[in-house]
């Protein structure tokens, strides 16, 4: 009978087998296995000693690219609780949101993240444990936040005190928040079972060792990082993760850890191109390279390939809600231009276990050659949306004459013929992705709504990009403003930078289309004719 796995098992085999290799390097440290663990342990044990009884089991990690942001992750998980991260570079307002929702009990805090607890914690009555690994003195904490529980280096618990948890392969491994088309952040639950299969089949292909470096670029709140993670932990390899400022020079980190493993946006393939960092062969460590987040211009990935010449190209695709990728696509030089489509790689192939279904609006398959929303059924759909459920029944589906649930991407493929690739198309609806960001249009006009007091809003994608969308354009009927600098505050509360609006465009009357709805088309030739059409 195999033995139960789940999100943190393969951290502590490499841990076992590999105590004095690097598992981390951050903040211009190398951090051991071994070290990890023990770190990772204090947080889980002190998680452990509180043993909350009521409220789900989850803990808040309110840390950005440090130690701490690593080893609250992973000692959430091994005191048997999933976790949720948190990101001090959004709007407060926002991430209290998330944490009030999530109705975590625990919260890991680093000390470049402290400097905003008041105004996070404000108007939160249940009382918190709040973590601060490396921080030595609880009392004066203790003394400042006098309704929660204070754990620091002084009254942690031991990393001996741990003790391995009882849980369920079906309960949430990490909790991650996404746009929301109500203005309210979605919270995506992801169990143990569905995360697990994905890491097994990723390192089963990329023949994963304890040599391999990878790179760690996304934010936590973004589910590629679990790629990162957990992928290199489940056999010893090390995560390499930049600073702020070395992102800014991706190149130079490449060649400095030696990575052997890429794994950004495309959207860094663009920025990389324009500064200059794909000169040819610049990059021969590389094994694997690959993309993820957005659609994948062909020329970004012949670009990308001359590059790093000696390294195996994939596009790999996936919502959060069917656990970060769960169709693949190698490119190969011979065959693979004429399988893209629009100038876009292929989405490609499901993973192992995971199934496909390419439907019409009544959920029924389409025929070979066809266009139509992707459907996604097997063990790496997850469990839906926290706390709600009418979300949840919406796209986790039964179509006609199938069985089991089915995830709907709201994704625009086109069925194969024969053995081909699934191509990507668009979106069905109107959420867009911008840097590497999937952004519900409806959340903008929400916040938007309710700054103005006005209904008449809405957002489009522009200009229209082969990865999606450079920004987010407002269109609102009525007259402009006095004060948009206020305006533009209000927005920046609630919304972090990449979903605050580049233009606003202020008319008399909506232009309508036959059905008396506001003619989006029409709202598009507005920004044409404004911005040019080399812009569109």
């Amino acid at each position: 009978m195999t033995a139960k796995r789940f999100l943190y098992s393969g951290f502590l085999d490499a841990a076992d087998r590999f105590p004095d290799r690097p598992a981390l390097v951050v903040g211009g440290r190398t951090i051991s296995y071994l070290e990890l663990l023990k770190l990772s342990k204090k947080i889980a044990a002190t998680i452990q000693r509180n043993n909350f009884i009521n409220g789900p089991k989850l803990t808040a990690v309110f840390a950005y690219r440090t130690t701490t942001a690593f080893a609250g992750v992973l000692g959430a998980l091994l005191a048997g609780h999933g976790y949720v991260p948190l990101n001090r570079t959004f709007p407060v307002e926002r991430t209290r949101l998330m944490l009030q929702r999530s109705g975590c009990k625990a919260l890991v805090v680093d000390e470049e993240s402290s400097g905003q607890l008041k105004e996070l914690l404000e108007g939160i009555a249940d009382p918190l444990l709040l973590i601060f690994l490396g921080h030595r003195d609880s009392r004066e904490l203790s003394e400042q936040w006098p309704g929660h529980i204070v754990a620091c280096e002084d009254n942690m618990a031991d990393s001996n005190d741990w003790g391995i948890p009882s849980g369920d392969s079906n309960e949430i491994a990490y909790l991650l928040f996404t746009s929301g088309s109500t203005g309210i952040p979605k919270g995506v639950m992801v169990a143990h079972r569905n995360v697990t299969p994905f890491i097994a089949a990723m390192v089963d292909r990329y023949k994963i060792t304890e040599k391999d470096r990878f790179s760690q670029l996304f934010d936590m709140t973004f589910d590629l990082s679990v790629f990162d993670m957990f992928v290199a932990w489940e056999r010893g390899a090390c995560v390499c993760c930049p600073t702020q400022k070395a992102l800014l020079k991706a190149g130079s980190f490449i060649k400095q850890q030696e990575l052997s493993i890429w794994f950004s946006v495309p959207s860094t393939v663009l920025f990389m191109k324009r500064f200059g960092m794909l000169k040819p062969n610049s990059y021969p460590s590389l094994r694997y390279s690959l993309f993820c987040g957005e659609p994948l211009p062909v020329q970004s990935l012949k670009d990308w390939g001359v590059a790093a010449p000696d390294s195996v190209l994939e596009n790999l695709y996936g919502p959060t809600e069917v656990t970060i990728a769960c169709t693949l696509y190698r490119w190969v030089e011979a065959k693979s231009d004429s399988e893209a489509e629009l100038g876009v790689v292929p989405i490609g192939y499901p993973y192992p276990n995971m199934e496909t279904l390419v439907v019409d609006e009544k959920l029924v398959e389409v025929p070979p050659g066809s266009i139509g929303e992707l459907l996604m059924a097997g063990p790496q759909v997850t469990l839906g949306y926290l706390g709600d459920p009418k979300k949840t029944d919406s796209v986790f589906v039964t179509p006609p004459g199938k069985n089991g649930i089915y995830y709907r991407t709201g994704d625009l493929v086109r069925r194969p013929l024969g053995d081909g690739p699934l191509t990507h198309l668009g979106r069905v609806d109107f959420q867009v992705k911008i840097a590497g960001h999937r952004v519900e249009l409806g959340e903008v006009e929400s916040v938007i709504r309710k700054a103005i007091q006005s209904d008449a809003v809405v957002a489009v994608g522009w200009p229209v990009t082969g990865s999606g969308a450079d920004g987010i354009e407002v269109f609102v009927e009525g007259p402009r403003p006095e004060d948009m600098a206020w305006l533009h505050e209000q927005i920046a509360k609630a919304l972090p930078s990449y979903m605050i609006p580049k233009g606003w465009h202020f008319l008399s009357r909506f232009p309508l289309n036959v059905n008396g709805k506001t003619d989006r088309k029409a709202l598009l030739k507005i920004l044409e004719e404004h911005y040019g059409k080399d812009n569109a």
